[in-house]
């Protein structure tokens, strides 16, 4: 805020533009810990600007002061809020990230073959498209077997 509480000086305008600028440019990109850098600006910028929308002056006590001289509690509480949900989601992402990496040996998001395949047939109006992958042993779609990724692991180190 400006020396008289006017409003946001131009470097904290400029500081939100560029976290959430960057973050967006993250989120696009197909690593996994790109994306969650990303959401990590984002949130960032995000709660910067919801603090610029707060009316600055002294603590929001009652009996402290005249009440147009004190700050606005609500982006306060709004971003405390914010960042909680942000962790948890920085938390999802960072166990999705590894469990990635886990099974295939990298955290790139692949293109999903299926998903083109199933929108061809659909423009082709065919019916019944069967999935072929992604189960594990037993047939049970939650167990994928993780040996083909710890394989490649291997001979990476072999090397």
């Amino acid at each position: 805020m400006t020396e008289s509480g006017a409003g946001p000086t131009l470097v904290l305008v400029v500081a939100v533009a560029v976290l959430v600028g960057c973050g967006v440019i993250l989120l696009l990109e197909r690593s996994l810990t790109r994306i969650l850098l990303g959401v990590i600006l984002l949130g960032n910028g995000v709660n910067l600007l919801i603090l610029l929308g707060g009316r600055s002056g002294g603590a929001p006590i009652v009996g402290t002061g005249a009440v147009g001289q004190m700050s606005d509690p609500l982006p306060q509480a709004m971003v405390l809020t914010a960042i909680v949900i942000t962790f948890g989601f920085t938390a999802f992402l960072l166990a999705v990230a590894y469990r990635s990496w886990y099974l295939t040996g990298d955290d790139e998001v692949p293109d999903d073959l299926e998903d083109r395949q199933i929108i061809r047939r659909a423009g082709r109006n065919e019916a019944g498209a069967v999935d072929h992958g992604g189960e594990g042993p037993d047939g049970d779609p939650e167990q994928v077997d993780p040996e083909p990724a710890r394989r490649r692991l291997r001979r990476g180190k072999e090397s």
